[in-house]
């Protein structure tokens, strides 16, 4: 006998409808087809489910081929775990075909980037070395990171294209076709760098200029602004790996561009991430859509994994 003085709801006069007048969100013909031995890129794409993620892949893949048919800005934001997975010759190849128009690094990727065309080799073992305070002290890194700077200040140039000039002469030829700068630098693709002083390595080398190079990235900042104006109308942002600096960017100079006159709707915007973060999601994805229309899209995934099969999707549908 129970001590509760609740009793259980009686059911039975409870309405129920035919499954076949109820429907459903999910159909067989969402379904995915089964791999076969053989299947191209394209194929693959066109076997996921029409679900989710899979169908925000799909839009991603069609806005990026648009954006290339209209002759509008690929602009892909870059954190340093992009270039720290291996991801450079990938992205070198998106830019060869067209999928890639320009690049933004925060401080970090430029780092692994800068150090990957010098030595073949990035990432420390922070805590192996971080005790005795050696994390950070790369005297080739920072010493060659602030040469590129000052110099490019001297002659105009904000801190990607710099670092990228300087990197065609101090890479190691062994390592240079494995340099996401190198490579942006012989296909004339630019390059923007952005920083926050202090949160980087070379920022405490000896031989840090830091008016040189709040000027440089400061150059660069307005040099994105124009990028993204470009967007307007068919262009496309990609975010990837920056989970603070770059979504704060990318939203100040969409504010800025459109307090200046450029009309800036219709484009597209995607963060890709092993996490959803706060800032990606609300300043990349949702926000710079409010009253302009366009889409933004979020996928979740490793980018070691990620980014070789957009790119392999891409290249396959390419040329056929």
């Amino acid at each position: 006998m129970s001590k509760y003085p609740q009793k259980p709801l009686e059911l039975g006069r409870l309405a129920t409808i035919a499954l076949c007048e109820r429907g459903g969100k999910v159909r067989t013909s969402d379904f995915a087809s089964a791999p076969q031995p053989g299947m191209r890129a394209g194929q693959w794409l066109d076997g996921l489910p029409r679900l989710l993620a899979a169908d925000s892949l799909r839009a991603l893949v069609a806005a990026m081929e648009a954006a290339r048919r209209k002759q509008k800005p690929i602009v892909w934001g870059l954190g340093g775990h992009v270039i720290k997975c291996g991801l450079a010759p990938v992205l070198i190849d998106l830019a060869r075909r067209g999928f890639a128009t320009a690049f933004a690094l925060n401080g970090a990727a430029a780092i692994h980037d800068f150090e990957i065309a010098l030595a073949g080799a990035t990432s420390e073992d922070v805590e192996a070395v971080l005790p005795d305070g050696r994390f950070g002290t790369a005297e080739e890194t920072g010493r060659e990171m602030s040469r590129a700077i000052v110099e490019g200040v001297r002659d105009g140039l904000g801190a990607g294209e710099a670092l990228c000039r300087h990197l065609e002469s101090v890479a190691a030829p062994e390592f240079a076709s494995y340099s996401l700068l190198v490579g942006a630098w012989r296909g004339a693709v630019p390059v923007t760098v952005h920083v926050a002083i202090g949160a980087d390595t070379p920022h405490t080398h000896p031989a840090f200029d830091p008016a040189a190079l709040g000027a440089a990235t400061h150059h660069d900042f307005r040099l994105f602004c124009t990028l993204v104006a470009e967007l307007d109308d068919g262009g496309v942002y990609l975010n990837v790996g920056s989970a603070v600096i770059l979504p704060e960017v990318f939203l100040k100079a969409v504010s800025v561009v459109r307090n200046l006159g450029h009309p800036l709707k219709n484009f597209t915007t995607a963060n890709l991430d092993f996490l959803q973060h706060y800032r990606p999601r609300v300043n990349v994805v949702a926000r710079p859509h409010a009253q302009a229309g366009g889409q933004g899209i979020a996928i979740t995934g490793h980018h070691e994994l990620m980014i070789p099969l957009l790119a392999a999707v891409l290249a396959d549908r390419d040329e056929r």
